[in-house]
């Protein structure tokens, strides 16, 4: 059986070496909760790039979809305004964008650029810092667009696929416009509102003519610079009953 002072001197060991081991604990305690405060920084970001990547997709494309079908509709009912089929700026759209090199499927197009705009899943064309020219209008011009490249229905995401050459047709209701790709400016500064202009001498163009402009963010998923692809009406096509598409969509 242990002394009295033994006894003590155990005890004072052990007391010792629990204070020894303190600091160890409070650093793992807060290694591990570090830990989890990372783990569920993570997740919320996870769930942030879900959002931003994928339901913003499926929300946009509800909208465009919507939009879609009441132009569409407005076109089967001959709904159109005083300026005539397709040159109405109606709330709906003015017409449909249809890019091969992008992918299957049409683009709606409608008057403006800002977020509200294009975070419906469609293209809008510019009112501002410089005023497009539509197409239906007959005049020489530069009818400029943009879309979102990532989130929000992605319009533009595979915008780098175009090349020269590549065809852009642009549909109303009575008209079919074909394009033909002859410049793409892979990045320059989102200020440089030269790009718009009626005669976008930055892509090789020095006379009146009718151009086509496609704009969006890049790189993917940011919105540093914009990328820039620029066509040249080759010729119109009077659409059937059939709404026959040209050539270059078949």
């Amino acid at each position: 059986m242990a002394s009295t002072t033994d006894t003590e001197q155990q005890e004072h060991a052990e007391a010792r070496g629990r204070g020894r081991r303190r600091p160890g604990r409070i650093v793992a305690q807060a290694v591990s909760v570090f830990g989890e405060l990372l783990i569920t920084a993570g997740l919320v970001m996870g769930l942030f790039v879900v959002y931003s990547l994928w339901w913003t997709n499926v929300v946009a494309d509800r909208a465009a979809d919507k939009q879609a079908d009441k132009v569409r509709d407005d076109w089967a009912q001959d709904r159109v305004g005083p300026d005539g089929p397709g040159a109405l700026d109606t709330k709906a759209g003015i017409g449909f964008l249809h890019v091969p090199a992008m992918g299957d499927g049409d683009i709606l197009v409608e008057k403006g650029t800002s977020m509200k705009i294009l975070n419906d899943g469609v293209a809008g064309y510019y009112t501002d810092p410089v005023k497009a020219t539509l197409p239906a209008s007959g005049k020489k011009g530069n009818f400029s667009l943009a879309a979102h490249r990532d989130g929000h229905g992605a319009r533009f995401h595979n915008i780098d696929k175009i090349e020269k050459g590549d065809p852009i047709v642009f549909e109303t209701k009575d008209t079919w416009y074909v394009y033909k790709t002859y410049a793409v400016l892979p990045e320059t500064s989102k200020f440089n509102v030269d790009v718009l202009d009626a005669v976008p001498k930055e892509s090789g163009k020095k006379k009146a003519g009718h151009y086509i402009t496609l704009t969006t963010c890049t790189p993917v998923y940011t919105s540093r610079y914009r990328y820039v692809v620029w066509g040249e009406l080759v010729r119109t096509e009077k659409v059937d009953g059939e709404r026959t598409p040209p050539k270059e969509l078949r």
